[in-house]
């Protein structure tokens, strides 16, 4: 591999000998490891955290299988390559009686219609499949794809493996550092492989950078190097890759969690990494109806303005407005009853189709349309005490469902106590209204 390839590259492990870590999924007389052995792999998902492994095992499959190995990525893959891939795919296993691997990085972000092209040709035994992906691929990819491969579990890496990578990182003169005669203080490696939180990746990176802070050939590493290649190292992060996604994960469960510490800490891992601060935030606007909601209405109001400020302030100083925005929806009180609602009433429409609009409820400014009993029936709320008035308002079927179930935090118990109270002290209409109920002629808004 080329010299100028980054140290991760250039040190990923080539056999099952080389790989350390994983001993109970890759492990001598693990199932994993006689099916590679054997070349008698079945489906498999690889779901682990960044740097465990995942793409590495991949690789080794493709060195020790003869069947032909493809690589793609779910995120910039479409259809018609994949159906390619497959047509390939059927003709070899025609003509030479040779199957196909094929390994999807990433494959959480397969969209529906790979995943459909893709099915049945994993059933038939066309393509073997091997997905990887940092997310719980029971939540977050096809179930029937799930269903027809075995998912192996990848942990981070604990440090005396992380420290096992990098003294082979150190040693090795063909692919690694070993020709650069660096000398390494013992809590310097150490120090590298406990910020790498368990990712192999990340570990060789700020290795990499501190042989460069340190001068190079014949170097000395020492503690306060390696702080200073970690500093920058451990921050950054590919904003398409994985990382990116952890990290915006915990900063939104950070907010829901109501932790305002590990809340500002997050977003400055995501401003420090040069994260696109219009992308935070959006997810605070959404965060703010979604897990705030109704508990405080001022949140949404808040992260609005903190995206506003962002535009018309702009970085580095808009950091203060979106740290404000963060710190207030950690301290505000919490309710999901926006989200919930919004499900179950998009759920009936989906699934129960779309009741009449009952005729009281219908427009009635036309003549013509008064006529064909449009508005007739309707009561105008503002003629009844507490502008309250009860009457149907869904569609007939749908009489007494309740998608809204209130939550009990914050401003949202006051506000459905004060609803809960209009609602008992004004009964049902008196008598049927005529559709003309607002005073001065009309029936009020329709």
């Amino acid at each position: 591999m080329a010299r100028e390839a980054p140290l991760a590259l250039r040190m990923r492990p080539r056999n099952l000998e080389e790989f350390v870590g994983q001993e109970e999924v890759v492990g001598r007389g693990s199932f994993l490891r006689r099916a590679m052995e054997e070349d008698n792999l079945r489906s498999a998902i690889f779901w682990g955290p960044p740097g465990s492994g995942k793409t590495t095992l991949a690789m080794i499959i493709a060195h020790m299988t003869r069947s032909r190995f493809v690589q793609v990525k779910a995120v910039s893959s479409g259809v018609a390559e994949l159906r390619k891939i497959i047509e390939e795919a059927e003709e070899r296993r025609v003509a030479e009686g040779r199957g196909t691997i094929l390994f999807i990085d990433e494959i959480h972000r397969f969209n529906r219609a790979q995943q459909d092209v893709l099915l049945p040709h994993v059933e038939e035994g066309t393509i073997t499949l091997i997905g990887a992906t940092t997310e719980n691929p029971y939540f977050e990819v096809n179930s029937s794809l799930v269903s027809r491969s075995t998912v192996f579990k990848l942990r981070p890496l604990r440090e005396d493996e992380i420290l096992t990578i990098l003294r082979r990182a150190l040693e090795d003169s063909e692919r690694g550092l070993g020709g650069m005669g660096l000398r390494v203080e013992p809590e310097a490696l150490e120090h590298i492989a406990r910020v790498a939180s368990g990712d192999a990746r990340v570990a060789l990176n700020v290795l990499e950078a501190a042989a460069l802070l340190a001068g190079g050939r014949g170097a000395l590493i020492d503690l306060p190097t390696a702080e200073r290649a970690a500093m920058k190292r451990a921050l950054l992060y590919d904003r398409d890759g994985d990382l990116h996604y952890d990290v915006i994960s915990a900063f939104i469960k950070s907010l829901r969690g109501s932790d305002p510490h590990a809340a500002v800490y997050w977003l400055s891992r995501m401003l420090e990494a040069g994260e696109n601060p219009r992308f935070i935030a959006r997810r605070m606007v959404i965060f703010a109806s979604e897990d705030v909601g109704l508990a405080d209405s001022r949140a949404l109001q808040v992260a609005v303005a903190a995206a506003q400020a962002v535009e018309f302030v702009g970085l580095p100083e808009a950091a203060l407005n979106l740290a404000h925005a963060a710190l207030y929806l950690s301290l505000a009180p919490k309710s999901n009853s926006v989200l919930r609602a919004l499900e179950a009433a998009r759920k009936e429409v989906e699934e129960g189709g779309t009741g009449e609009v009952p005729l009281h409820l219908r427009d009635s400014h036309h003549p013509a349309l008064r006529k064909h009993g449009h508005g007739m029936g309707y009561l105008y709320p503002h003629d009844y005490p507490g502008g309250y008035v009860d009457q149907l308002y869904l569609p007939g079927e749908l009489e007494g469902r309740e998608f809204y179930l209130p939550g009990s935090e914050g401003e949202e118990a006051e506000l459905v106590e004060k609803w809960r109270g209009r609602r008992d002290r004004s009964g049902k209409g008196e008598g049927e209204g005529d559709g003309d109920e607002r005073p001065g002629g009309g029936e009020g808004p329709s």
